[in-house]
């Protein structure tokens, strides 16, 4: 294509924009509420999936040993867990810290400890994490085999329950998000589909003067995708804004919630939103000028 046409063909786009002010501002319009929404419902989607990724990664399995063990016999045994497939740290915690640990979960309540005396019933012990949350069940129960081992435990029926939920909230927000673009992919070409009908004469009267059918549908594709940015655009600002002081309020009141950062995250879902929303308009022009072709 000569630059001159595609000159020509932006023009016809910004000079159709212009004759039809108060629709293109629909239009537009139309397009950011869609992806503000899309946008809104992506970022809810993905900071609970990573909120469920780190709590996953946060799982990791208590290995109590059996009295009497030497050492030795308790270096061997973290040599072994070491080796295991999937595991990525193995920490020992004799029974001193994990008294001192017991005691500061206790609190104001140390003195129920005191009919205890000097004695410590808590056992030495491994904190065991993997790479892979599916690798948690397995591998404990490869541990649990071995000698010298008491038990091994993971919190069976909270985990399980934790990647059941983890999994139904990925499953969920693909769906989501897939019905959530299908429906601004609806509304956008129906939107534009009003614009087109304003202008099937001017469409017949270029075919009646042998215009070829791409030299009448590209200045509208253009159109379409000038109004797919430009409402785009409008949904990235605000979005990002939203996000930026919902998580500045998050931090100061909720730390510990992981929230994924601004950046680079900002940057990725704005430039999603800005190829999807001009790829929806140029979609939703081709599909709105499909009928009024046929002339």
């Amino acid at each position: 294509m000569k630059i001159r046409t595609l000159e020509y063909f932006v023009r016809e786009a910004a000079s159709s924009i212009r004759r039809n002010g108060l629709m293109s501002i629909a239009s537009v319009s139309t397009v950011a509420l869609s992806l503000l929404i899309l946008g809104m419902f992506l970022v809810m989607v993905l900071n609970l999936n990573h909120m469920a990724s780190t709590l996953e990664t946060q799982v990791q399995i208590t290995v109590y040993m059996e009295d009497g063990l030497s050492d030795l016999e308790m270096r061997e045994i973290g040599t072994r867990i070491t080796r295991l497939h999937g595991v990525t740290q193995v920490m020992f915690v004799d029974k001193e810290e994990a008294m001192t640990r017991f005691k500061e979960r206790l609190g104001e309540q140390q003195g129920l400890l005191t009919a205890l005396g000097e004695t410590n019933p808590l056992p030495n012990a491994f904190e065991v994490k993997v790479d892979r949350p599916e690798y948690v069940k397995p591998v404990a129960q490869a541990i649990g085999e071995l000698k010298g081992i008491e038990t091994a435990k993971y919190g069976q029926e909270v985990i399980e329950q934790l990647f059941s939920l983890t999994k139904m909230i990925r499953i969920f927000g693909l769906i989501l998000i897939v019905f959530l673009a299908l429906a601004a992919l609806f509304i956008i070409s129906n939107t534009i589909r009003i614009t087109v009908f304003a202008r099937r004469r001017e469409i017949g009267i270029m075919k009646y003067i042998g215009a070829t059918d791409w030299f009448i549908r590209l200045p509208f594709m253009i159109e379409g995708m000038i109004l797919g940015f430009g409402g785009a655009l409008f949904a990235v600002l605000i979005l990002s804004q939203t996000y930026r002081s919902l998580t500045e309020k998050v931090y100061e009141s909720l730390a510990f919630l992981p929230l994924i950062p601004q950046d680079p995250f900002l940057t990725h879902i704005s430039i999603v939103l800005l190829i999807v929303g001009t790829a929806i308009g140029a979609l939703g022009s081709t599909i709105s000028l499909r009928r009024f072709m046929n002339v």
